[in-house]
């Protein structure tokens, strides 16, 4: 029925509704317009970054090289598989793919999360890094797909000849939270940075780091990469040069065997450190990574310190090392070299006795003839006829109780004592803190409280045979310093070093065992030998126990200290070795072996199978011991309470104890 009425009606809704969608219509025009001219670049800016992204390269870290441009410290490729959490869909999904390809622990798996969890989002997770060819072509042909997923290859810092340069190179590590927080920087918590731990690693570390590079990427929705837009390359890190000689420094590594010890090898005329060895010592390789919690338990145990750098760190009474400086302050106080001292063998001060190494003792000794016999007795008479402070004097100036300007953290600067020190170690009460004429005689040989480390040795031979200041140093970096006098008279410089000569090639020297095997070449040393228990008068009365027969921790240390040429000094020379016995038997041939490995390398690289072979043995009944030791407790903790057995381990033995033994020798 066509009504009027509802015909206006229906007009009106239609003109309302007509005129609302027209004004919704031209709203949505004006924001599309507004969107389109005014914030279209915004717009524009945001798909971009969806499809294009920057992706961080780190740099490459520089090599540490030896003085011959042979590396010690480079890098390698590293194949490694990564997860960039803001492109994964499903993370249990990811994993599960994952572990179809690689094994991953629940170890890993917690790991994973946890990085996942606390690293910001653009920031990739590693899942497994050091992966073989094998697994790494398997992640690229069945991962490749798996938004977030992303085999990489990249550089590790590898180290060729391992625990040979470990106490000096250090190693490298993942950056601490703190570190991240001091810096700023990203590249700091970019999975497989790693920044410089210890030693020449950390004290370089901004040198060797290089400079980040960047990459724009062109992906898909689901994370796959379509092209790359741009480069923009890593800076690697500038490559260092050291004055060690890497082969040296290996073959002294060689050449310590099995034993706790040091070897130092200077350049006189440069003060450049060829070697610093210390051993044993730790893969940095493994270093580099996660270290297993066994391993470091069985280093931080390990009765041989392998954690400790003992050529700069290790303290040790210098023993009769030390007696070249109590000669120096000798002669400088104007004490006639031909002055005699009757040696019985025992040295009487007040109602106490010291003892020579010599039991029968040597007869008048004067001072040509102090050194090669290593005359305790002797130096005692010199020792309190010159004073403490003569002798600590003298031995400053030779080197000793200083830290050197080297690229090496905690030195161990050690103990020059003297009347003051006494009083500011003690204080003024005079029962503790007066200095005592006994404790010079102890200071006379190198006993007492006199402490040394085996780079302060090293330092005093150089100055020795030099009569120069010279200082060490390992960094490669221009010409070395014109290093000035000592101001010590050359006659006595000379008598000292003809003392030093007649050690090992008189035949009553200490050191017969140091001469040398090259023809043409004269080596001249001190041997040393430091106590380190307290021989009792009830056990000198019964017979001191031969070093032999005591507990390893209890023997004397065995040092010896060398230069060569003797006509034309170039090399100096120190060796320790903890807990050695003798220096003359022990540490002079290995002091030997390194000094003829400058000047024929073939002939010293002889005498290294059986110390190897040796070496290798004795490390296996080491091991077998420790095996049956764990075997044994373990089985003691089984036992129930009520039941007390003692159980023991089974000791195999290290050395044959019904066999000869040699004589005891003093150096």
């Amino acid at each position: 029925m066509d009504d009027p009425v509802r015909r206006m009606a229906f007009s009106r809704r239609a003109l309302l509704l007509g005129a609302g969608m027209a004004g919704t219509g031209v709203l949505l025009a004006g924001r599309m317009a507004w969107l389109a001219v005014f914030e279209g670049e915004s717009y524009q800016l945001r798909a971009q970054e969806n499809r294009v992204q920057d992706r961080l390269i780190p740099p490459r870290r520089g090599w540490i090289v030896d003085r011959h441009g042979k590396p010690i410290a480079m890098n390698r490729p590293d194949y490694r598989l990564e997860l960039r959490p803001a492109e994964v869909e499903n993370l249990d999904a990811t994993l599960v793919a994952i572990r179809a390809v690689l094994e991953i622990d629940v170890a890993e798996d917690a790991r994973i999360r946890e990085d996942l969890r606390s690293q910001p989002s653009f920031m990739p997770v590693v899942v497994r890094q050091n992966l073989s060819w094998r697994e790494f072509s398997a992640c690229n042909v069945r991962l490749a797909t798996l938004p977030g997923v992303t085999p990489v290859q990249s550089f590790s810092r590898f180290y060729p000849e391992a625990d040979h340069f470990a106490h000096l190179v250090g190693y490298v590590g993942a950056p601490t939270p703190e570190q991240y927080r001091e810096e700023k920087t990203p590249l700091l918590i970019y999975p497989g940075f790693r920044i410089g731990k210890d030693g020449i690693e950390r004290f370089a570390d901004r040198q060797l780091r290089g400079t980040a590079g960047s990459s724009r990427v062109e992906i898909t929705a689901r994370g796959e990469l379509v092209r790359e837009l741009g480069t923009n390359a890593d800076k690697p890190g500038d490559t260092l040069k050291l004055t060690i000689d890497r082969d040296l420094q290996d073959y002294a590594a060689r050449r310590l065997g099995d034993n706790s010890a040091s070897v130092i090898v200077m350049d006189i005329v440069t003060g450049d450190v060829l070697c610093m060895v210390s051993m044993p010592a730790y893969d940095p390789n493994i270093f580099s990574r996660r270290v297993p919690a066994k391993l470091w338990n069985a280093l931080q145990k390990d009765d041989h310190t392998p954690l400790l750098n003992k050529s700069a760190m290790g303290l040790y009474p210098p023993g009769s090392t030390f007696k070249m400086v109590t000669t120096l302050a000798a002669l400088e106080a104007g004490i006639d070299p031909a002055d005699t001292v009757g040696c019985s063998g025992k040295y009487r001060l007040g109602n106490n006795t010291w003892h020579c190494h010599a039991r029968r003792g040597h007869g008048g000794v004067n001072m040509h003839r102090a050194l090669p016999l290593s005359c305790d007795t002797y130096f005692y008479a010199m020792g309190r006829r010159v004073g403490i402070d003569a002798i600590a004097a003298m031995a400053r100036r030779l080197g000793l109780g200083q830290e050197y300007p080297l690229p090496l953290p905690g030195q161990a600067d050690g103990i020059v004592p003297d009347k003051a020190w006494k009083q500011r170690r003690y204080g003024p009460d005079p029962k503790k803190g007066d200095w005592r004429e006994g404790e010079t005689l102890n200071a006379s040989i190198g006993q007492g409280y006199i402490i040394t480390n085996p780079l302060q040795l090293a330092v005093m031979t150089a100055r020795l045979a030099s009569g120069r200041e010279v200082m060490p140093r390992l960094i490669a970096d221009g010409p070395a310093a014109d290093f000035p006098s000592l101001g010590i008279p050359d006659w006595h410089l000379d008598l000292v070093r003809q003392g030093m000569v007649d050690v090992i090639n008189a035949g009553y020297g200490t050191a017969r065992a140091a001469r040398s095997p090259i023809g043409d070449v004269l080596f001249a040393g001190k041997t040393g030998t430091a106590q380190v228990r307290r021989i009792s008068a009830a056990e000198r009365k019964r017979g001191v126990i031969r070093n032999e027969a005591l507990p390893w921790k209890q023997r004397d240390h065995a040092l010896f200290v060398a230069f060569a040429p003797a006509d034309a000094p170039r090399y100096a020379c120190s060796v320790i070795i903890e807990h050695g016995i003798a220096g003359g038997r022990y540490a002079a041939p290995i002091a030997r072996d390194v000094l003829s490995f400058l000047f024929e390398p073939q002939r010293a690289l002889a005498v290294l199978p059986p110390i190897e072979a040796e070496a290798a043995r004795l490390r296996a009944l080491r091991l077998q011991n420790e095996a049956a030791a764990s075997i044994a407790s373990e089985t003691k903790a089984m036992m129930p309470s009520w039941l007390k057995l003692d159980i023991k381990p089974p000791e195999f033995e290290i050395a044959d104890a019904d066999a000869p033994q040699p004589p005891r020798e003093p150096e």
